[in-house]
């Protein structure tokens, strides 16, 4: 690596710095204040309020910084590269034979790994911390009540409920419906509540819910095997691992917080909601990285451009090209959600789109 190389990646890094943590602290004391009453509404007390939001925005940092990723890398792209143009350290290096492309090559260096460090975050620290990110600001005791759905057991039993509290993993009442296949006509069982019991270390077949109240009280000739077991009178135990409180209560975009593997689980599984959607956002992980460089590229090739404009000009027309990028990707991802495209195109669109357009405006940088 040369003296120049490290000049600029050094520079890159700098100002990589300085945006992301001025984005991130920006939103975050944009949001604390904004929802300042929310975070104080179940808690009282100055220390237990200040480790609320400490434990909230703590999680939620890596959240934000996953969806500020490209954009901060683009951000520092743009000021390093600005501020050697405002310096009129460019015009030496030309004369002394250094091109334009071979000056901003260490950006492009630095870009890639930092597009890197965002999928990383994505893939390895997201999906451990989802259910810190769902919690929300005014329940941080999982107090509240939340709305209950359904779903299918791996051997077909049907669970549903109508409200639930994060506390305790309680749902009540509780309903099970057992199919004709599985017993000797359709059953269904109404528990007043029923408690998700996890998995003990080693035992995953020791998961499932703990039913409290049932009606009726007792089933005669209960099949064997089903994962239904009658414990007393109004009282069962229905094992599944796959079924369990999140899976009930989780909200309507829940999947992007999973990793690229679960998300493949999910679409061989195939009775997932919203499955179109799913569909998208796996293809999307794969698209996103070369995304983030052909955001780069585009951005620092409008910059370098007409090296005789305005640097302020230059950055300007940079940040357009950005929110022009953004806008093209969320109207391919609203094209394949709402099935108007296939999931692929979908994903793959703003690619084939703005490649061309990226590269060809890189090789038109004046050297």
């Amino acid at each position: 690596m040369r003296i120049l190389d490290r000049v600029m990646l050094s520079s890159f890094l700098k100002a990589y710095l300085i945006c992301l943590v001025s984005l991130l602290s920006l939103y975050v004391v944009i949001d604390l204040f904004t929802n300042l009453d929310d975070f104080a509404q179940h808690t009282t007390g100055f220390i237990p309020i200040l480790q609320n939001i400490v434990r909230f925005y703590g999680y939620k940092v890596a959240q934000i910084f996953d969806r500020l990723c490209e954009a901060v890398v683009l951000l520092a792209g743009a000021f390093t590269i600005a501020g050697v143009q405002r310096n009129n350290e460019l015009l030496p290096l030309l004369s002394a034979g250094v091109s334009t492309r071979r000056v901003v090559l260490p950006v492009l260096f630095g870009a890639g790994l930092l597009i890197c460090l965002g999928s990383a975050n994505q893939e390895l620290l997201i999906p451990r911390i989802a259910d810190a990110l769902l919690i929300v600001r005014d329940d941080p005791k999982g107090e509240k009540t939340q709305v209950v759905t359904g779903g299918y057991t791996a051997n077909g039993i049907h669970v549903e409920g109508i409200e639930a509290k994060r506390n305790g993993k309680l749902i009540k009442p509780f309903f099970v419906t057992i199919p004709e296949t599985l017993a000797d006509g359709l059953l269904h069982l109404s528990a007043k509540e029923a408690r998700y019991i996890s998995a003990t270390e080693g035992d995953p077949e020791s998961a499932g819910w703990m039913l409290t109240g049932v009606q009726p009280a007792m089933v005669e000739n209960l099949p064997k095997g089903i994962g239904l077991e009658f414990i007393d009178p109004g009282k069962f135990f229905l094992r599944t691992s796959d079924i369990d409180y999140d899976m009930l209560t989780r909200s309507r975009q829940w999947f992007t917080f999973a990793s690229t593997g679960k998300l493949n689980d999910l679409l061989n599984k195939g009775d997932t909601r919203k499955q179109p959607s799913v569909a998208v956002l796996f293809h999307m992980r794969f698209a996103r990285p070369l995304l983030g460089i052909l955001l780069v590229i585009l951005g620092l090739s409008v910059i370098l451009r007409d090296q005789n404009r305005n640097v302020f000009i230059g950055t300007g027309l940079c940040l357009g090209a950005c929110a022009l990028f953004f806008a093209a990707i969320f109207a391919s991802k609203q094209l394949g959600d709402s099935e108007y495209v296939s999931p692929a195109l979908a994903a793959w669109l703003p690619v084939l789109a703005f490649g061309p357009v990226a590269f060809v405006s890189f090789d038109a940088i004046h050297t």
